[in-house]
C-alpha cells in the first residue's frame, strides 16, 4: 500500500510539473504584457526629446507629462497598455536615480545631505505643524490629513503608500491623498523652472529648493533636470536625504496607533512593519552607484551616456505617470482635499526659500 502510496504521490507531483509552465515561460509572459505599455511610454519619450530639443527651456521631462496628461484627458489608456505604463512609471523613474548615482561621489552625497539638513528639517516640521491645524479647520478625517501631510512633507505617493501599510487608511482617502499630492506635483513641475529663473537661482539653490519643496520624486527629477545636470543632481540626494524620514515618521505612527487600540508593544499587536516598503530598495541600488564611482570603477566617457540614459529614463517615466492620470480622483477628493494641498504646496516652498535665506543658502 505504502509503495503505491509513494507512485500515486509521485505520479500527482509530476502530472503538477508538467502542467505548471516553466519559469522560462513565465517571465517571458511577464515580459510580453510589459511591451505593449512600454512601447507606448517609448515612443512617447522620443517625440518628447525632440521636441525638448527645440525647446531646451522647457525641456522633455516637462513635455513628456504633459502630453501624457492630454493623452489621458482625451482618451483613457486600455487594459493592454497599463501594465507596461506602471512599470515605466515606477521602475523605470527609479532606474534613472540609480544612473544619477553613477555620476556621484560619496563625499558630495555626505556634505550635500549634510548641508542640507537644516532646510530639510525645518520644511518637514513646517509642513506638519500646518498640516495638523490647517486639516481640522478644513475638518478633515485625521487619517486623510495624516497622508496628505505626510505626501508633501516626504515623498508623495511614496510616503502615502508606507503611511497607509502603517495606519491602514480607508481607501478613499489613499485615493484621495495621491490625486491631491498629484496636482501639485503637476504644477511644481510646470511652475518651479519658470521662477528659478525668474529670481536668478542658482544651480544648487534652485536643487535644494526642489529636493525640499516638491512632493514627489518624480517632479523633483522633472523639475531640476529642466533646470540643469548640477540642479538636479543635488535635488536627488537632497530629496533620497528626505525620503529616509519615513522610517521614523511611519514607527512613529504605528507606535501611535499601537497606544490608541491599547497595545503595548507591536507584537501585540499581531502587525509588523515591512521596512521594504518604507525603505526603497532603489536607494539601496543608488548608494551601490555612488560606491562604485567613488571607487573609480565607472569610467570617465561613460558620465556623458549615462547622463543622457538618465534624462531619457526620466522622460518616458514622466510620460508614463502623466497618461496614468485619473482626473476622475482628482474630481472626487473636492475641493477641502485639494486646499489643504494647495496650503501645504505654498507653505514648503515659502519655507524652504526662508530656510535658505537665514541660513545664507540663496
Amino acid at each position: 500500500m505504502s509503495a503505491l502510496h509513494e507512485v500515486e504521490m509521485h505520479g500527482g507531483s509530476t502530472a503538477a510539473a508538467q502542467l505548471s509552465p516553466p519559469m522560462w515561460a513565465k517571465t517571458a509572459g511577464a515580459v510580453s504584457a510589459l511591451l505593449p505599455g512600454a512601447g507606448a511610454v517609448a515612443a512617447l519619450a522620443a517625440i518628447a526629446t525632440l521636441l525638448g530639443g527645440l525647446d531646451p527651456v522647457v525641456g522633455a521631462p516637462v513635455i513628456a507629462i504633459v502630453c501624457g496628461i492630454v493623452i489621458s484627458l482625451v482618451k483613457r489608456p486600455s487594459a493592454r497598455l497599463k501594465p507596461g505604463i506602471s512599470f515605466a512609471s515606477r521602475k523605470v523613474l527609479q532606474g534613472s536615480v540609480v544612473m544619477l548615482g553613477f555620476g556621484l561621489s560619496l563625499s558630495q552625497v555626505l556634505s550635500t545631505g549634510a548641508r542640507s539638513l537644516p532646510v530639510l528639517v525645518g520644511t518637514l516640521v513646517a509642513a506638519f505643524v500646518v498640516a495638523w491645524f490647517a486639516g481640522r479647520l478644513l475638518r478633515l478625517p485625521a487619517d486623510l490629513r495624516t497622508l496628505i501631510g505626510v505626501g508633501t512633507a516626504i515623498c508623495g505617493a511614496s510616503a502615502i503608500a508606507a503611511t497607509d501599510a502603517v495606519i491602514v487608511a480607508d481607501e478613499a482617502d489613499v485615493s484621495y491623498a495621491i490625486a491631491t499630492i498629484f496636482t501639485f506635483n503637476v504644477v511644481a513641475v510646470l511652475l518651479y523652472p519658470s521662477l528659478g529663473h525668474a529670481f536668478g537661482f542658482s544651480q544648487h539653490t534652485f536643487g535644494l529648493w526642489a529636493g525640499t519643496a516638491i512632493n514627489d520624486l518624480s517632479s523633483v527629477i522633472a523639475a531640476s533636470t529642466v533646470y540643469g545636470h548640477s540642479a538636479a543632481s543635488y535635488a536627488v540626494i537632497v530629496k533620497l536625504t528626505r525620503t529616509l524620514a519615513i522610517v521614523p515618521i511611519s514607527l512613529f505612527l504605528a507606535a501611535r496607533r499601537g497606544w490608541r487600540h491599547g497595545e503595548v508593544a507591536e507584537a501585540g499587536s499581531g502587525r509588523r512593519i515591512d521596512l521594504r516598503r518604507i525603505l526603497p530598495l532603489f536607494i539601496v541600488a543608488f548608494a551601490v552607484a555612488v560606491g562604485i564611482n567613488t571607487l573609480g570603477l565607472v569610467p570617465g566617457g561613460w558620465y556623458h551616456p549615462l547622463s543622457d540614459l538618465s534624462t531619457w529614463m526620466i522622460t518616458a517615466a514622466l510620460g508614463a505617470i502623466g497618461l496614468s492620470t485619473d482626473f476622475g480622483h482628482i474630481r472626487r477628493a473636492g475641493l477641502r482635499p485639494l486646499a489643504l494641498g494647495a496650503v501645504l504646496w505654498l507653505t514648503v516652498g515659502l519655507a524652504s526659500l526662508g530656510l535658505q535665506a537665514m541660513t545664507s543658502r540663496l
